[in-house]
């Protein structure tokens, strides 16, 4: 049966890391011929579907332009497939808010200078911050002998000691953000854990 409508795209969802989003589908398959997508996009506050600058592209992922980067509004997206005068039905997402939606990375350890009590560890942050932003992070860090027996530190510097450590010995941590914005918290992913030796005093 051939039908004047194009299949619609399916596995249509949001991606989003560390505030970079994109929109995702799976292709519309057509014998012999290429498919074209069209994403429009709205606000939550704005009951109007604007396009974004995915139109009539070949590709199965529009990225999020500046003007979709407010972390707390509500988006909503809608994706179809497009083939000559043929349109398939429009598949719409539900709503996205960056702040609560994105998923964040681990923060990146830029170095580790040891000592016989001590650990200074300088990290990079997983995102440019934003003037609203509370950002903190959570080490973790355990003997490597025992690490059954894990401490937990939080801080907001990316300059940082973990102390009171026994001399000559091995500890392993691992990081993890957090941010704190106004309706609520979100949890990054931990580092894989670094592994450093004390020195002698």
């Amino acid at each position: 049966e051939s039908s004047p409508h194009l299949p619609a795209p399916k596995d249509v969802m949001v991606y989003s890391f560390n505030f970079h989003s994109s929109l995702r589908w799976s292709p519309v398959e057509v014998d012999g011929a290429s498919v074209l997508y069209t994403v429009h996009f709205k606000t939550g506050g704005y009951n109007h579907w604007d396009e974004l600058n995915c139109t009539r592209i070949p590709q199965m992922e529009c990225t999020f332009p500046w003007s979709l980067k407010e972390r707390r509004w509500t988006f909503f997206l809608r994706v179809r497939a497009e083939l000559g005068q043929m349109t398939s039905e429009w598949v719409e997402t539900g709503p996205f808010v960056a702040e609560q939606d994105t998923t964040i990375g681990p923060p990146k350890v830029n170095s580790v200078i040891e000592s016989s009590d001590s650990l200074l560890v300088s990290i990079t942050p997983p995102f440019p911050s934003e003037a609203s932003d509370y950002l903190q992070f959570n080490v973790f860090y355990w003997e490597n002998a025992t690490s059954t027996t894990k401490k937990e530190m939080k801080t907001g510097n990316t300059l940082f000691k973990i102390r009171n450590l026994k001399e000559l010995t091995l500890y392993c941590f691992g990081i993890q953000a957090e941010l704190t914005h106004s309706s609520g918290q979100l949890l990054g992913l931990q580092s894989a854990p670094e592994c450093y030796s004390t020195t002698i005093s």
